[in-house]
């Protein structure tokens, strides 16, 4: 059993907003790896970071995302950093990769200046923009498709990858209403 597909991107590009409205467009179940972390582990991703560290949390984290893609059968969101080790990038070869893009501003907007955020507890805006440009690189690597979510509500995202994945992965990239196929 694979996912139907996965969405990856940096916090704030709407993986788990988008992917769970994609889910319930396709009938199929929707998991977001950061909750499954969550439970595993009895407490929040926040206080996971400050009582164990941000390696335990990433052994948590390649564990949960290696078990859900190769058991889960809808559609699932990775954490923005799920990519950063390279046997994750590894497993995700072979599965419909759904990279929601999204810029600084955008990203922003969306997360606040970092509640609940552990990465950003410090000048979110440089961090967050640090993120971005370390992270985006590997989400296009792993991507089968990419989709911008820059100026858009969750709807028309929605709608895009719904008819991206119908077309069956012809399609490598899509940046939104004007994109070229």
């Amino acid at each position: 059993m694979a996912p139907a597909a996965v969405f990856v991107g940096v916090m704030g590009a709407g993986k788990s907003t988008v992917g769970a409205a994609v889910a319930a467009e396709l009938g199929v179940p929707f998991a977001d790896t950061d909750t499954i972390i969550e439970e595993r582990a009895g407490k929040p991703i926040p206080e996971i970071f400050v009582d164990d560290g941000e390696d335990a949390f990433r052994a948590l984290e390649r564990e949960v995302v290696a078990e859900s893609l190769e058991t889960f059968g809808g559609v699932l969101a990775l954490g923005g950093g799920a990519i950063l080790d390279e046997g994750t990038r590894r497993l995700l070869a072979g599965h419909t990769v759904v990279y929601l893009s999204v810029e600084l501003a955008d990203a922003i907007k969306r997360v606040g200046l970092g509640a609940g955020r552990p990465l950003l507890a410090l000048n979110p805006r440089a961090t967050l923009k640090h993120l971005l440009e370390q992270r985006r690189p590997l989400y296009r690597e792993v991507a089968t498709h990419t989709v911008a979510t820059d100026g858009r509500d969750e709807p028309s995202i929605t709608a895009e990858v719904v008819a991206v994945l119908a077309r069956g992965g012809g399609l490598k990239s899509c940046a939104g209403p004007a994109a070229e196929n």
